[in-house]
């Protein structure tokens, strides 16, 4: 089982909120893949839109 990972302070805990900034915890593992994913396309295009 991963980790949850707080991204504001690159950290890794167990509790739902990080004891150093008090950001909340997110899933360290990717999305489950699948084939039939409807809404991935828009998913991709939001994302190399972020990365402009």
């Amino acid at each position: 089982m991963p980790l949850p990972l707080i991204k504001k302070c690159c950290a890794y805990t167990m509790q739902e909120k990080c004891p150093r900034c008090g950001s909340r915890t997110k899933s360290a593992h990717p999305m489950k893949f699948s084939a039939e994913d409807k809404y991935g396309k828009y998913r991709r295009m939001a994302g190399r839109e972020k990365k402009v």
